[in-house]
């Protein structure tokens, strides 16, 4: 692993754009190409759909040709609650979309832009009370759980909504398409025309795979196609607004440049959050994994794709730069030209042929073109694939930031996230096309080596889980496995500890950090590898031998208010019975009971500190990396305690770790 990271540090690059000389290349906005939007969702209550809709009309606002902009959004949860809210927001976008050009404002996610420090005057006051409005119908329409009668306020409100009977499940239902605002006929306020707003659901059957999120970006990429068949497409989770009206200008930088590479498949932003507490105690802000490796892998052929604030060209979906693989159907070609409106019988028949759960078989997609399956992680192994056929990447990193997202507030999310990333890197590292080998073939060593890197990032659970026990268990049973202080390869060890630690403290500071949310990250470092680390290598493990596996498991983007109070405050929220705590439970009280005895040892003389140094050094570093775990254990009374059941499951099975050590030791 420490092998695959010097892939990062060979050639690192930053990258600056200049949208102000885009007037040297295109002359007007009338020819800036076509923008398709993707935003998926997949249930109303993990996902609200309140902040679906702020990210959409984030993007709407966009300072880019509004008919040129076309917003698609995916709904695989199949719910009425969700095509409800878009309604809603058809209708405020009217209202939003010209305010914001005439203010000039930058956050166009309504939710952001009112929660900050506006400037008060009469007109931002009534559009806040549409706002609101808006929010009260959808919310209330959330907590009644169906969209009732008086709520419907038009025929086509009406018609659209029937599709929703008795028959009609998350499971089982026929596809939805329903274009909400078409561009060409819907003006705002102002007069000026209106992007393109249609949602999709997708049919669903439980006889048919259904492939999760990339299945859903597919069914995207064939439905627009038939609309709009924008050249540029640009994913985003739907929880990850749009914070910087000019983004698009930034891609065109790269992409109308006549001399950069005509093998340019897609342009990464960093993933950028707000809402994080100060010190960022889940460590949820990934600065490595998504600003100082992104700028490392720049350098060679480019970024990974993270699955959102990605803008591809739609051209990379269909094969290699130099042998495009063909659609089954002409429609689905990226140089095919629409030349019907959105809303015709012809569009919208073939639209909903290619959203059938059945379209897909006994074809290319998902394994030559369109995001691919194979993978929970369909982002890094679409970005993986696409650059073993030849297609290069870019990273851009404007000065404010593109998007801005929401992040899991409590420790069990956080791990369950991980742990799902971690089962399907795996996946591609244990695959075919596995980047140790494939890879290797396909895009050279270095890129190879970036790629295993997050392949194989589970594997990480292996030593920190060793060093969480072995150390201290040699402490407790009395058999030192270390050399002493004075053994010349007491200078090796302390080289490594101090090496590592400072490299990576340098690198997290270079990066805009500071020094508390280093450590937390480094904490949760350690967190990661006896929790969602391990239960991701063993549960891949089982299904490698055939067991069941869990699937996909959504991360809430719900707030609790208790949780959320919890997390501002910086404390650690174990409220939740997870098996994932058992390990990390473990870990805090041997290290614990080891750290204390080791302590009454070497203070009564019984044992030299020269002799066990480091056995006290990791045990003690880690007691001081596992203070939260202490603090929900004992002194803690609110719900947010670590569960008295495993809290007794983590003392049995310590006992019986310390019982097989010290029989072992007995009979060597």
């Amino acid at each position: 692993m420490w092998s695959t990271t010097q892939s990062f540090r060979m050639r690192p690059v930053r990258r600056r754009e200049f949208p102000e000389n885009l007037k040297l290349v295109l002359d007007n906005p009338g020819e800036f190409p076509l923008l398709d939007v993707f935003i998926c969702t997949a249930d109303p209550y993990k996902e609200p759909p309140l902040g679906v809709v702020n990210t959409a009309l984030s993007v709407m606002a966009y300072e880019y040709p509004t008919e040129k902009i076309s917003v698609y959004v995916s709904d695989d949860g199949g719910s009425e609650l969700t095509l409800f809210a878009f309604m809603e927001a058809a209708k405020f976008a009217a209202h939003w979309l010209p305010f914001c050009r005439k203010k000039k404002i930058e956050e166009g996610c309504p939710e952001a832009y009112f929660r900050s420090n506006y400037a008060y005057c009469s007109e931002t006051e009534n559009i806040k009370m549409k706002y609101e409005v808006m929010k009260q119908r959808i919310e209330t329409t959330m907590e009644q759980g169906k969209v009732g009668y008086e709520c419907v306020t038009s025929e086509e409100e009406r018609e659209a909504l029937s599709k929703w009977t008795d028959k009609f499940t998350r499971q089982d239902h026929p596809t939805v398409i329903q274009v909400l605002l078409e561009s060409g006929q819907d003006k705002d306020r102002s007069g000026r025309m209106m992007p393109n707003l249609i949602y999709v659901s997708r049919q669903k059957s439980r006889a048919s795979p259904h492939q999760f999120k990339a299945g859903a970006l597919n069914t995207l990429l064939r439905v627009s196609a038939i609309m709009t068949n924008a050249p540029i497409v640009l994913t985003l989770d739907c929880d990850m607004y749009s914070n910087n009206p000019v983004t698009p200008q930034h891609v065109l930088c790269y992409l109308s440049d006549p001399s950069m590479d005509s093998k340019l498949g897609y342009i990464q932003f960093p993933q950028r959050f707000h809402g994080l507490n100060k010190n960022d105690i889940y460590a949820s802000e990934f600065k490595t994994l998504f600003i100082t490796n992104p700028a490392g892998m720049d350098g060679l052929a480019g970024p990974s794709y993270v699955g959102t604030g990605c803008f591809f060209r739609r051209r990379v979906f269909f094969g290699a730069h130099s042998s495009m693989v063909s659609p089954e159907i002409p429609e689905l070609s990226p140089d095919h030209v629409v030349d019907k409106p959105i809303r015709s019988q012809e569009v919208l028949a073939l639209a909903h042929r290619v959203a059938g759960c059945n379209y897909e078989n006994e074809s290319n997609w998902g394994s030559k073109v369109g995001f691919r399956y194979g993978s929970l992680v369909e982002d890094y192994y679409t970005g993986y694939r696409l650059q073993c056929e030849g297609w290069r990447s870019r990273f851009c990193q404007p000065d404010r930031e593109a998007f801005l997202g929401d992040i899991p507030i409590s420790l069990n999310d956080v791990l369950s996230q991980n742990k799902r990333w971690s089962i399907g890197l795996l996946e591609v590292g244990f695959s075919k096309y596995s980047p140790v080998t494939f890879g290797t073939v396909a895009m050279g060593p270095l890129m190879a080596l970036s790629y295993a890197h997050y392949a194989f990032w589970a594997i990480w659970s292996v030593p920190i889980t060793i060093y969480g026990f072995l150390p201290q268990l040699a402490l407790l049973i009395n058999l030192p496995i270390f050399p002493k202080v004075s053994d010349p390869w007491f200078i090796l060890y302390a080289f490594l500890f101090l090496g590592a630690y400072t490299q990576d403290f340098i690198d997290f500071v270079l990066a805009g950090g500071t020094v508390q949310r280093w450590w937390n990250e480094q904490r949760m470092w350690l967190i990661r590898g006896v929790t969602s680390y391990l239960f991701g290598l063993v549960e891949f493990s089982f299904k490698c031998l055939g067991f069941s596996s869990l699937g996909f498991n959504l991360t809430s983007k719900v707030v609790d208010d208790e949780q959320g109070k919890k997390y501002e405050q910086g404390t650690f929220e174990f409220g939740v019975a997870s098996p994932m705590f058992v390990p990390l439970t473990m870990v805090a009280m041997v290290n614990l009971f080891s750290f204390l005895r080791g302590i009454i040892e070497i203070s009564s003389g019984r044992r030299s500190m020269e002799e066990w140094f480091i056995e006290m050094f990791i045990a003690g570093f880690v007691v001081v990396n596992c203070w939260p775990i202490y603090e929900a254990m004992v002194m803690r009374k609110d719900k947010g305690r670590i569960h008295t059941k495993t809290t007794i499951i983590s003392t049995v099975l310590v006992y019986a770790l310390y019982t097989v050590a010290s029989f072992t030791l007995k009979i060597g």
